[in-house]
Parts: C-alpha cells; sequence; structure tokens
C-alpha cells in the first residue's frame, strides 16, 4: 500500500515540475534568431542552445513525438545551423525560452 501512495505522489509532483508554463511570460513574445549550439531531442521536451549575438538562450522546445509528427527530425536541431524561435521567456531565468514556433531552413514548425 505504501508503494503505490509514493508512486502517486511522485506522479502528482511530475505532472506539476512537467507543466510549469506559468513560469513563462505569455505577454512578453519574443522572435530570436541566431545559430544552435546544442541540440537535445529527448523526452520530455526536446531543446536547443541558441546563440544569439552575446547571449546563449536555451530554448525549451515540444516532445519529440510532436516534432516528428509535425515533420521536424531530430537531425534538422543539428549544431552549426541557423534557426529563429518565437516564444515566451521564463520569468526568472533570463535566459530560457518556451518556443511556440521554430524556423530552419526558410521551413517553420509549430510546437504547441
Amino acid at each position: 500500500m505504501r508503494k503505490w501512495i509514493l508512486l502517486a505522489a511522485f506522479a502528482a509532483t511530475s505532472a506539476l515540475a512537467h507543466h510549469g508554463w506559468s513560469e513563462y511570460d505569455a505577454q512578453r513574445p519574443l522572435t530570436l534568431s541566431g545559430t544552435i549550439e546544442e541540440a537535445g531531442y529527448a523526452n520530455p521536451h526536446g531543446f536547443i542552445r541558441l546563440k544569439t549575438g552575446t547571449q546563449s538562450w536555451t530554448v525549451v522546445l515540444a516532445p519529440p513525438s510532436r516534432m516528428e509528427s509535425r515533420g521536424l527530425a531530430r537531425d534538422a536541431l543539428a549544431p552549426g545551423k541557423p534557426a529563429t524561435v518565437m516564444g515566451y521567456p521564463h520569468r526568472s531565468k533570463g535566459d530560457e525560452l518556451r518556443a511556440e514556433r521554430i524556423t530552419l531552413a526558410g521551413e517553420t514548425t509549430e510546437l504547441r
């Protein structure tokens, strides 16, 4: 019985951590263009590190299954490639953005 209680508590905590979109300011949309320095294509969300001028941003993307179903393959996020993202900045992390869409090689993918 104790095992089920711990499992339920863990699942609830994970869900809250995973769905913390209120930490991003939807009232301040940003569009950033730069070069991909690093990319991750893993659950729960993919990410890129985007170098824009003198700043590097952590850009939180959609889950890999959503990106694939919308035509954004893993190899499209390769380091060195130019990218433009539109999204919302994190309220307390000055270098993090939750992406709504990403444009690579002239192709835009809606992520949300």
